[in-house]
């Protein structure tokens, strides 16, 4: 394999895994206090879709990033209003923000533009692009420039967040006395309450911080991934991610080398798409079908033999009723 086929699989990886790993991390940080999240699918799509109509209309970058944020952290309060509030089932919660938005966006997106539910593509100024233009196209010949170049460094600031915030949660979590009562909260809403804490608020912080980041991977689909938002454009991304977090045990860095692997899956098949069949297996072209199914056979095949290996938190999807 040559430097360019490296360093092009290396990049779209990395670019991949991205929106996985802002998603994961957000469904990691509200189960880990406590509230199962099945809705990430949903508020990604809705903050991608908020992105790229705000992006669209103001032609303002900043202002799409606020719009995606806000329209995600709005979802995880209505989440946390129906199951931490008034302590409803926390799956069928999810499952509804997840139709929800699938069909509002779609409704919103015809109602604005009259565009079939897609929203008018977004300026290229608008958009987020690399820190550095000059290694846009990895070079043949050179290994530092297609690999370390275009592979490591020609991504958007929203790659390198993504992947400084594995470190930030892992810190966070491990290292701080708020991480500390949130990881808590998940095990053991009692003896919190009993320390003088309030159960609901750190539920209601985590969805908080949950939001944000859905917000973040929604905002990455419109403003660096794509140029527009098209109807269930995230393509069980959310689910994807929900089963990285389960597979990496609820702890950041695993969960981040779980979303690498589905993010180099998803890479190698689109590098493999019209790969032709060895004759031994008959010849002709690898089905564009098998190849585009590989994430998601993976996703069934790591959720069916680890899920019961994972150690869940313990009071997760359990709603807290304080005793009088």
């Amino acid at each position: 394999m040559d430097e360019v086929m490296i360093g092009s699989v290396l990049a779209s990886t990395l670019r991949v895994t991205t929106p996985l790993l802002l998603c994961a991390l957000a469904g990691m940080l509200s189960e880990r206090a406590g509230v199962i999240d099945i809705g990430l699918e949903g508020k990604m799509l809705f903050a991608a879709f908020a992105a790229a109509a705000a992006g669209a209309a103001t032609h303002s970058t900043g202002l799409g990033l606020v719009a995606a944020v806000a329209v995600a952290v709005a979802l995880s309060m209505m989440h946390g209003f129906a199951c931490v509030t008034h302590r409803g089932d926390q799956v069928v919660t999810g499952v509804a923000l997840n139709m929800v938005a699938a069909g509002l966006t779609v409704v919103l997106g015809i109602a604005w533009f009259a565009q079939g539910g897609q929203t008018p593509p977004i300026k290229p100024d608008v958009r987020l692009t690399g820190l550095s233009s000059s290694w846009a196209e990895p070079a043949a010949g050179s290994w530092f420039e297609s690999v370390i170049g275009h592979g490591l460094l020609s991504h958007n600031v929203l790659v390198y967040l993504a992947f400084a915030l594995v470190l930030l949660v892992w810190f966070f979590l491990e290292r701080t006395r708020p991480g500390l009562r949130l990881r808590a909260v998940g095990e053991n809403p009692a003896m919190v309450d009993a320390a003088g804490v309030s159960v609901p608020r750190l539920r209601y912080a985590a969805l908080m911080m949950n939001g944000m980041l859905c917000g973040l991977a929604g905002a990455y689909l419109t403003l660096a991934q794509n140029a527009s938002f098209s109807p269930n454009m995230t393509a069980g991304r959310g689910f994807i991610a929900l089963a990285a977090m389960i597979f990496g045990k609820w702890k950041p860095v695993p969960t981040m080398f779980a979303c690498l692997l589905f993010g180099f899956l998803d890479a190698v098949a689109i590098r493999m798409q019209g790969a032709m069949l060895p004759a031994a297996l008959g010849g002709g072209e690898v089905p564009v079908q098998a190849i585009q199914a590989l994430p998601y056979v993976l996703t069934v095949v790591l959720l069916a033999g680890f899920i019961g290996q994972a150690m869940a938190p313990k009071a997760l999807g359990r709603p807290y009723i304080k005793e009088r």
